[in-house]
């Protein structure tokens, strides 16, 4: 199990995986968001060469880089390196190798991706770059994209929701009454108050996850239930993990910021992103008009996800059916898998990888 890295700004103090791993090698790549927050670039190589060119992969709320590389035989990251491409990793403001701060995505849309995407062509003397993103960094990565502000990316493949985020009803009511109330008390949720925590409210709100989740005994497992989603577990189906991997998300998920959940409440209400105002750059009809984009989007949905139901890429897909008018976008509901489980299910390199470097080679 890989703990979680100590909370520094300090980029140079995060620890990669030794050298080795299908021969690969890690490259940590300290960078700086347009608004001076500090992020980092994970650039893996392989003994190959990568022919086929640049692709980022861009994490989730809560998470960091390092959810694309679980404790499996086979990760997305490998697929990705073994089949030719140059690989790199981002840690934007949501990773939890960063201290905590509140942000919102149109934070990580402006100030984020735009110098990350800059970088990585530049050190690859690339053109233009391909992208595999999820959940919060999906749908602040779209709004980037539909903004015009991330013109060099030519493909992305989205995972769980991007531009019209839907999610079950009890999670309706805690985005919409929970959370309000949470956010008089603390700045965050943590899904890592399941085995660490100072303070009443964590060890109250912990209690109260193990009496409602009774689904299994790992209590971060079930904190992430009750702070992503709906359901006995709400990211993934326990019978796509394997026990190596159930126990390892025990050092990846950490602090979210409650100003992440104040905004994704607005736009559920919406139907579609709604930009919070704060940030120039983004038009407040970022998510209704056409993308100022002509990439092509792949929009994958798991047909069992309680965070973001499938009809979120459903309603992302006819968007841009509506506004592109060309069928150059695709959309794939993958049956048997939920939310993070894309990633790192058991069988994930049977069912979901080859999938992911099918679009990608298009």
């Amino acid at each position: 199990m890989n703990p979680p890295v100590d909370a520094a700004t300090n980029a140079s103090d995060y620890a990669p995986p030794p050298p080795g791993r299908r021969g690969q090698q890690t490259e940590v790549v300290p960078l700086q968001a347009g608004d001076g927050r500090p992020l980092t670039l994970l650039h893996v190589t392989g003994p190959g060469r990568a022919e086929r060119g640049p692709v980022l992969l861009v994490h989730g709320a809560g998470v960091r880089a390092e959810i694309f590389r679980p404790p499996l035989p086979v990760t997305l990251v490998d697929a990705l390196v073994e089949d030719g491409w140059d690989v790199w990793l981002l840690n934007w403001r949501a990773s939890i190798d960063f201290d905590p701060v509140s942000w919102t995505l149109d934070d990580a849309a402006v100030h984020d991706y735009p110098p990350a995407v800059r970088h990585v062509l530049s050190a690859t003397g690339a053109t233009s770059l391909k992208a595999v993103v999820h959940c919060q960094g999906s749908t602040s990565f779209t709004m980037a994209m539909a903004a015009g502000l991330l013109p060099e990316v030519h493909t992305v493949v989205s995972n769980a929701v991007s531009l019209h985020p839907v999610i079950p009803a009890f999670s309706r009511v805690k985005i919409g009454y929970l959370a309000p109330l949470i956010s008089r008390v603390t700045p965050y949720l943590s899904p890592a108050w399941g085995y660490k925590s100072s303070g009443l409210f964590p060890a109250a709100l912990r209690t109260a996850v193990r009496l409602t989740h009774p689904e299994c005994h790992n209590t971060v497992c079930r904190m992430v239930s009750f702070t992503y989603g709906s359901g006995h577990p709400a990211l993934w189906s326990h019978d796509n993990l394997d026990e190596t991997t159930h126990a390892w998300i025990d050092g990846e998920f950490a602090e979210v910021p409650m100003s992440f959940f104040a905004q994704m409440h607005d736009s559920v209400r919406a139907g579609h992103l709604v930009p919070t105002g704060r940030v120039p750059g983004l038009p407040a009809d970022v998510a209704v008009r056409a993308p100022q984009t002509d990439a092509r989007f792949v929009l994958l949905a798991g047909e069992r996800n309680r965070c973001f139901l499938p009809e979120s890429q459903r309603l992302t897909h006819e968007h841009l059916r509506r506004t592109r008018h060309h069928s150059h976008d695709t959309l794939h509901v993958l049956p048997g898998y939920g939310h993070l489980d894309v990633f790192f299910g058991r069988n994930a390199h049977r069912d979901t990888y080859p999938l992911i470097l099918q679009e990608l080679q298009r």
